[in-house]
């Protein structure tokens, strides 16, 4: 009789622990749920916020000036070029979300000179990258993390 009531005390012991468990499980997951939830709705927020970057370029001669110009996305970045731009040249644009701010200034000083580049990155009077390169091709490209995801 006392090993009959150890099992049967046992398989109760058993039976309330995997309810307990499952019971704990259930809120695992609507925890779970939840703070899944929040960082979706998180992401989308700072998908769709938008902000604006000046790019600057200075030096002697600039060939061509490639930079994003918004209105594509992280994935496929809308670029524009600019052939020949007077400098200094500056251009405000606005991004969305995690778009990666981008401008990349190509010179080539074809008399064996040294053509100097400097290009930068500016967002709400801060700069958030500055790059230079000197040389018969000089390519001072400056590529920053979005201030939104950074």
């Amino acid at each position: 009789m006392n090993r009959i009531s150890r099992s049967i005390a046992a398989a109760l012991v058993a039976g309330g622990l995997v309810l307990g468990l499952g019971a704990c499980s259930d809120v695992a997951d609507e925890a779970a749920e939840k703070v899944e939830d929040e960082v979706v709705e998180e992401v989308d927020k700072q998908l769709k916020e938008e902000y604006e970057v000046t790019y600057e370029v200075t030096g002697a001669e600039v060939d061509s000036i490639e930079f994003n110009a918004g209105g594509g996305d992280a994935a496929n970045p809308k670029l524009e070029t600019v052939k020949n731009p007077t400098l200094p040249w500056k251009k405000t644009v606005t991004l969305r979300g995690i778009e990666a701010p981008t401008v990349l200034p190509v010179a080539l000083d074809a008399t064996g000179g040294s053509a100097k580049l400097t290009c930068k990155i500016v967002y709400k009077g801060k700069t958030l990258v500055e790059e230079s390169d000197a040389g018969v091709v000089s390519a001072a490209g400056c590529v920053a993390v979005s201030p939104i995801a950074g």
